[in-house]
């Protein structure tokens, strides 16, 4: 039931996407929860899903990023899934443990930007995909932050035009796109 929820949703955002390289991840995204009965689980060996959150304040000017440990780079918020098939419920989760911000308000239900991306082997996790599910979602800056200490080395609301100057993976100046598109 779960799955066919997630392929609504993500054939749905699929029928809006006009970037032909994000198409190709969200068609390979919907062929993935097709065929893994697991894709909720970070036990999927191949891959699982993720939820993450984009957020951004009431103006669409600025986004909060954080430097995530692991990675070593500035990301968006977000996380596994684990179990929960509320892709957007786990934005929402992911986005406040990670931000300790309280009030986060989703912009819309619908699908915001969906990425696949490569995770390094790692101790005892072996290399996998992350496939992606983002959501838009805002808070209000003036709101305190509070670091998840395990998961991120620093976190900063920044100007959405000085974001690809962070990170200018091709993934994040997508959304970053988008956000202008959008106003």
């Amino acid at each position: 039931m779960e799955h066919e929820l997630i392929l609504g949703l993500l054939r749905s955002h699929a029928a809006r996407v006009t970037d032909a390289h994000e198409a190709a991840m969200v068609a390979d995204t919907i062929s993935f929860v097709e065929r893994e009965p697991g894709c909720l689980l970070r036990a999927c060996v191949p891959g699982h899903l993720t939820g993450s959150a984009w957020i951004v304040d009431a103006a669409r000017e600025r986004t909060l990023l954080t430097h995530h440990l692991k990675l070593e780079k500035w990301l968006q918020l977000g996380g596994h899934a684990d179990g929960d098939g509320d892709l957007l419920a786990v934005a929402l989760r992911e986005g406040s443990e990670e931000s300790g911000l309280a009030r986060l308000r989703p912009v819309s239900a619908e699908i915001f930007d969906v990425d696949r991306h490569w995770i390094p082997a790692r101790k005892t996790d072996p290399a996998h995909w992350h496939y992606d599910v983002r959501f838009m979602i805002e808070a209000d800056p003036s709101e305190p932050l509070v670091r998840a200490v395990n998961e991120s080395k620093e976190l900063a609301w920044v100007p959405v035009n000085g974001v690809t100057a962070l990170n200018p993976e091709e993934s994040m100046a997508r959304m970053v796109r988008k956000t202008v598109e959008r106003g």
